[in-house]
């Protein structure tokens, strides 16, 4: 499994590595010199070879946003990382390595075709976002486990498998087994895997496979579910109304209250929660309804403003075309004309009318574009009011909710409160009718502490509430703020 390197000192992916790279493999002779002079642009290269370069560890690649192919074999790397920002990358070779784990690749959603060949890998892992692989080679490392191979199944476009070289190939049902659960796959270790071989394979599985079969499609609508589940998530936050559509918000007020499981022992404060719970969450709701309704008014509007700001764009480029076709045409007949004038007056009449049409043309060409500019700033003001309306009139009507909120806290507060002081006053009697545990006990030892440990719980909870009511409206108007100045 060693490099052909691992006697040499190592080598850095640095600036003069890359553009040395970069060179050798683009345009040659003149158009590889104009190339040079003007600058090589990392993100416009597609393919680049940095192979049989003794190179330990990957590295400055981010700039090479549109690379396609990719080739590292030959080196002595260890790691698979620094390939986070080729998310266009179709073809990865990182063969004749000392790579040991599969790794660093969640982003290279593109890959159809990836080289482990001869490595050090022991385990098939890490691949779950290579939806598109087709072309897999991992021969010769050092993969030992069978039932390791199932993992591929969630290469749903797998056409093409290479293992040989491993321990694992070695095992008696090796071929079979692959036939069976990887049933896609066309090419197994360089052989075509014909028909009668997926049956007999089949037929030896086949009680296995419907167990996977059934734990696939179960694992399946786990991962839908909680994609749609992440999906409303990010709906519910762009909204700014996220756990607004539950009791969320009441568990975190009570969840950080020191006093609440106390207090929550007094006669008739139950039910008194109960109360309090259903009208927080209907107030939630509220707000959680409407969050959801104005975000999509916001978000037509600003769908609607990109449009007509397109359009304007467009039409006004049409029409500055055809304006510029048509003189075209005429000048061409013009210069025509121009070559069969023998009478020099008359020539330098059209010469002269010419120079006028083009002056002309500049004129209109720029009051086209100064209409444009104007066309577009009535758009975007027009935008900014919208926007600024929509976003204040759902400022104003949350606030209007969270007064409510802060209202009901308070009325809840004063309910407990009458009901410690009450209980207070049997605790001095000795009549309260029921027992209490002893910690509960201790906050009646007299009025001031009965009333700090409510007081206490009333202040927490309002926090809650404030911090909520902030959170939500520093985060819609910096949105607000952003949108204008990208649209400013």
């Amino acid at each position: 499994m060693s490099s052909l390197y691992e006697t040499t000192e190592p080598s850095v992916v640095n600036e003069e590595m890359l553009q040395k790279a970069v060179e050798e493999q683009g345009p040659q002779n003149k158009a590889g010199l104009i190339a040079k002079e003007e600058g090589i642009q990392y993100d416009e290269v597609i393919q680049l070879r940095l192979d049989y370069r003794n190179i330990l560890k990957i590295e400055h690649l981010w700039e090479f946003s549109s690379l396609r192919k990719l080739q590292l074999d030959n080196n002595i790397i260890e790691k698979i990382q620094g390939l986070e920002k080729l998310t266009n990358l179709e073809w990865l070779d990182l063969s004749f390595n000392n790579i040991q784990v599969i790794e660093g690749l969640d982003t290279l959603v593109k890959l159809q075709d990836l080289s482990l060949y001869n490595n050090r890998i022991s385990v098939i892992e890490n691949m779950d976002a290579l939806k598109n692989l087709q072309i897999l080679s991992i021969g010769n490392n050092l993969i030992s486990q069978l039932d390791n191979i199932t993992y591929l199944r969630k290469c749903k476009n797998l056409r093409t498998l290479n293992l040989a070289g491993n321990p694992v190939c070695k095992e008696e049902n090796y071929k079979m087994f692959v036939a069976a659960y990887l049933s896609d796959l066309v090419y197994l270790d360089f052989r075509l895997l014909d028909e009668q071989t997926r049956e007999k394979a089949f037929t030896q599985y086949q009680y296995a496979i419907e167990e996977i079969t059934l734990s696939d499609v179960q694992e399946q609508r786990t991962a839908e579910a909680q994609n749609r589940t992440e999906q409303e998530l990010r709906l519910h936050e762009e909204a700014f109304v996220e756990h607004l559509n539950g009791p969320d918000l009441f568990d975190s007020m009570y969840a950080d209250d020191p006093e609440a499981a106390k207090l929550a022992c007094l006669p008739g404060v139950s039910t008194l929660l109960e109360s309090y719970k259903t009208q927080l969450v209907a107030f939630c709701m509220q707000m959680f309804e409407v969050g959801l309704t104005h975000h999509t008014r916001r978000q037509n509007e600003v769908e609607s403003f990109f449009t007509c700001f397109h359009e304007a764009v467009a039409d006004n480029q049409q029409r500055a075309a055809q304006i510029t076709a048509d003189f075209e045409k005429s000048r061409r007949q013009a210069m025509a004309g121009m070559q069969k004038v023998a009478d020099t007056r008359l020539l330098e009449a059209q010469i002269t009318n010419c120079s006028e049409e083009i002056t002309q043309l500049s004129q209109t060409l720029m009051t086209l574009e100064l209409q444009l500019v104007d066309q577009l700033e009535d758009i975007t003001k027009d935008f900014e009011r919208n926007i600024s309306d929509m976003v204040g009139s759902f400022i104003e009507y949350v606030q209007g909710i969270f007064v409510q909120c802060r209202d009901l806290e308070n009325y809840h507060h004063e309910k407990l409160l009458e009901i410690a002081e009450a209980t207070l006053e049997k605790v001095a009697k000795n009549v309260l009718g029921e027992d209490l545990p002893d910690d509960v006990r201790l906050l009646f030892v007299d009025k001031d502490t009965v009333v700090n440990a409510v007081s206490t719980s009333h202040d927490t909870h309002l926090l809650k509430i404030d911090n909520r009511e902030d959170e939500l409206m520093t985060r819609v108007n910096r949105w607000m703020n952003s949108l204008m100045k990208s649209v400013g």
